[in-house]
């Protein structure tokens, strides 16, 4: 099912959308806005994957909530417009901000037809394939309680020439080889054990080993492993905090990081040196959290660029930075 959210400012033309796309069976609207300020909040709770955006509007009208939408968390958009005679000027300026596709509600000024032959399911279905992609650097992640399922499910959606990825998961170091040979089990990309100065290279996964040492990335002709003693950080060693800290420092912009389901507070700090370093930051959502401490704290210190279902994670990871 393709998942859109509406934005339109009048009830009528909200529930004729709709109509228009979930006849169709395969378009689901997950969410219809009346205004900018609840779409930026629907899209950002429901994350879907195409959004229709009426231009007039009132507030902040349709061309600078499309903007927005481009410069914080590039997504395919859909700009409604009066009539296909109307707004012309408008309708380009869309596609040059970003848009994918113009739709006019109505094909003359007068009348408001109600079929529209599937003009704008077609639309949804063209924009649907056009979710933007990004090759990040290096990609972070954090898991604790629940986090093993969790990374089955998030690994599985990782191509097998990813960006080289780190992950601290905490889990007793004689636990560890067993975990990641599950792992790798569900997915693409070569999976291991971290070693210390591991060269980082694409198409593998590093699994900290969970043995009281720290984690962390660091540089030199390319990027390596890490392995150092330390004390606990955030209650743990390895510590989700020390490992996002060292890429936030080396590479920047460049990263994501991902923080999952897991209890306590660790990463929260890590993912907004993140964040702040201009990397992409995504968290798991409550829903598909089995324990939503460490997500929550990431939320709540402002860390978190994206909010997704474990499901969606991984989409978001190759998209660009929300």
């Amino acid at each position: 099912m393709i998942r859109v959210v509406i934005v339109e400012d009048s009830p009528t033309m909200r529930a004729i959308l709709t109509t228009r796309l979930e006849r169709e069976g395969d378009i689901v609207v997950v969410g219809a806005a009346a205004n900018a300020v609840e779409g930026r909040a629907m899209i950002r709770v429901l994350d879907p994957d195409v959004v229709t955006l009426d231009i007039a509007m009132p507030g902040m009208n349709g061309l600078d909530f499309l903007e927005k939408i481009m410069a914080l968390r590039p997504m395919p958009v859909i700009v409604v417009s009066g009539s296909a005679q109307q707004g012309a000027g408008a309708t380009a300026r869309a596609l040059a901000l970003g848009a994918v596709a113009c739709y006019a509600k109505t094909e003359s000024s007068g009348g408001l037809p109600f079929d529209d032959s599937g003009r704008l399911a077609a639309l949804v279905r063209s924009a649907a394939r056009q979710i933007p992609a990004n090759r990040p650097r290096l990609i972070a992640i954090g898991a604790s309680s629940g986090g093993v399922e969790a990374l089955q499910i998030l690994l599985s959606g990782f191509p097998a020439d990813c960006p080289p990825t780190v992950i601290v998961q905490h889990i007793a170091a004689r636990f560890a080889p067993a975990v990641a040979r599950d792992l790798a089990h569900h997915c693409a990309p070569g999976l291991v054990l971290a070693e210390p100065d591991m060269p980082l290279c694409d198409g593998r996964i590093y699994l900290a080993p969970g043995d009281d040492r720290h984690l962390t990335v660091t540089g030199g002709p390319g990027l390596a492993c890490r392995l150092h003693p330390g004390a606990p950080v955030s209650g743990h060693a390895p510590s989700v905090d020390v490992l996002f800290g060292s890429v936030a420092r080396l590479v920047g912009a460049d990263a994501v990081g991902i923080v999952l389901t897991g209890m306590g507070r660790d990463g929260a700090r890590g993912l907004l040196a993140m964040a702040q370093a201009g990397a992409h930051t995504i968290v798991q959502d409550e829903t598909s959290s089995t324990v939503f401490g460490m997500p929550r704290a990431a939320i709540a210190l402002g860390a978190a660029g994206v909010i997704a279902p474990i499901g969606q994670i991984a989409r978001h990871a190759f998209a660009p930075a929300a």
